[in-house]
Formats: C-alpha cells, sequence, structure tokens
C-alpha cells in the first residue's frame, strides 16, 4: 500500500473511531463535550451533529484530492456505462442515507439514544430490509464515486476498500455496545436510557 494510502486512511479512520467511541464509552463523551472549550458548541448531539459535517468535509476533501493526485484534470475516466451504472449506485446510496436520516430524525441520528435521549426503535424501511441502511448507502455511494472517477485504474479499488472495512468494523463496534448501555438503565448525560437506534453516516 502506497504513502499516500497509509495516509488517506489514517486520516478516514478518524471518523469512524470517533463515532465508536460515542457510542460505546458515551459518558467519557459527555464528559468531553461538557468542557468549556467544547460546551459552546451545544448539547452532546450538537457537539456529534458538528463533528458528522466537519467529518463529511474532511473525507470529501480526501475523496477529490486522491482524485486529483492520480489525474488533476478531475476527469471521469470510466467508460461510458460505467458512469451510468455508478451514478444509479450512487444516486441509490445516497436514497438510503437521506432515508434513513429522515426516519431517524436528528437526535437519533447522532446518537441521542446512546446519549440518553428518547429515540424508540425505528423497525420501517429501510430498517425493515437493512440493520444499517446508511452505512450501506454511504459505501454503495463511496464504490459508485470511484468507478465513476478513477476506473479503471489500479487505484480505483483503494479507497472503497478501505471504507468499507472501517464502515463494517464501525457498525459491529457499535452495535455491541448498545446491550451494555441497556443493562445500565441510565443514558450517558444523566437521561433515562432509551431503546437503541442506529447508524448514521
Amino acid at each position: 500500500m502506497s504513502f499516500t494510502a497509509l495516509i488517506a486512511g489514517a486520516l478516514l479512520g478518524v471518523e469512524r473511531a470517533c463515532y465508536v467511541w460515542i457510542a460505546r464509552w458515551p459518558q467519557s463523551f459527555c464528559a468531553w463535550a461538557a468542557r468549556p472549550s467544547v460546551a459552546w458548541l451545544g448539547a452532546p448531539v450538537a457537539v456529534v451533529e458538528k463533528l458528522f459535517y466537519a467529518f463529511k468535509g474532511l473525507q470529501l476533501a480526501i475523496f477529490i484530492g486522491w482524485c486529483y493526485l492520480h489525474d488533476p484534470s478531475l476527469v471521469p475516466s470510466a467508460p461510458a456505462a460505467v458512469i451510468a451504472v455508478g451514478v444509479v449506485l450512487f444516486l441509490a446510496g445516497q436514497l438510503l442515507v437521506m432515508t434513513g436520516f429522515y426516519r431517524l430524525g436528528r437526535v437519533a441520528v447522532f446518537f441521542g439514544d446512546r446519549l440518553g435521549y428518547d429515540a424508540p426503535w425505528c423497525s420501517a424501511f429501510p430498517f425493515s430490509v437493512l440493520p444499517h441502511p446508511q452505512y450501506f448507502g454511504a459505501v454503495l455511494s463511496i464504490w459508485a464515486f470511484f468507478a465513476v472517477m478513477r476506473y479503471p485504474h489500479a487505484d480505483w479499488w483503494v479507497i472503497p476498500v478501505i471504507e468499507t472495512v472501517y464502515y463494517a468494523a464501525a457498525a459491529t463496534l457499535e452495535e455491541r455496545s448498545v446491550a451494555a448501555q441497556g443493562a445500565s438503565g441510565r443514558g450517558a448525560c444523566g437521561r433515562a436510557a432509551s431503546s437503541p437506534t442506529l447508524s448514521k453516516d
């Protein structure tokens, strides 16, 4: 693996590691969010939301930067058929992400259930079909993006594989934390714990 891939992987891993931290050790996150240097951003859920947008900006910068380093023109390199399929898959992935956001609502999306807010379990579509539709949709969109931008070059699969591993690991680690929190009977920030609702992209 190239040095560029190692750097990209390390930077992309920060987001997933942060979400695992919040999901598995919410008390620790709440204590951090209560520090004056962080608390001005708002309640813990608001802090997670701002982290989310910051991480999405970093993720997008890495994706575009990867494409630019390999081809400064940033012109899609895939054949027309691959581009067509890629666009369809990208839109399908984003539809899953957005539908998941709509179903959960702002509080549940940003770990409200782990932070002690009332966030009932969601079983409506797409959660009726996929346990982590937002993660699945995000990974699908990432593969589609790099297929359009970098296929058939040898590097086209590198970032998608890294992100697939990260999202799969995060989904598993975050899910395991649900049982532990449910057993405690309390939310992390002094609220009564509620039923778990999973995932963001």
